[in-house]
């Protein structure tokens, strides 16, 4: 399996768990927010790539080129976003299917 498929494939999950989330979030009259969603994204998108390269670089790890797309951000691939990019997606949706009442979202 490539890094690429298994990738996909979190993303997929991550998308679907998300709009399971926001179908219960509008059952109790709320949404997801987007924009913090994004804003998270985008922080933890940045993380990735400023400490990927610094764990690559120093020799912490290394990657493949048999599995990975060959695209990078520095020494880092770009199948690395999207770890952070589900999580940002996730999280949200998660802690939505957790809350058990109108107001324990705290959203």
């Amino acid at each position: 399996m490539t890094y690429a498929l298994l990738c996909a494939a979190l993303l997929l999950v991550a998308l679907v768990v998300r709009a399971a989330g926001e179908i219960v979030a509008r059952r109790r009259g709320r949404r997801i927010p987007v924009r913090p969603t994004l804003l998270a994204a985008v922080a933890l998108v940045v993380l990735t790539i400023a400490f990927d390269n610094a764990m690559i670089a120093a020799g912490l790890f290394a990657y493949s080129d048999a599995h990975i797309s060959g695209a990078r951000i520095g020494l880092a691939p770009v199948e690395d976003l999207a770890y952070p990019i589900a999580v940002a997606l996730l999280a949200p949706a998660v802690w939505e299917l957790a809350a058990r009442g109108r107001g324990d979202a705290g959203l």
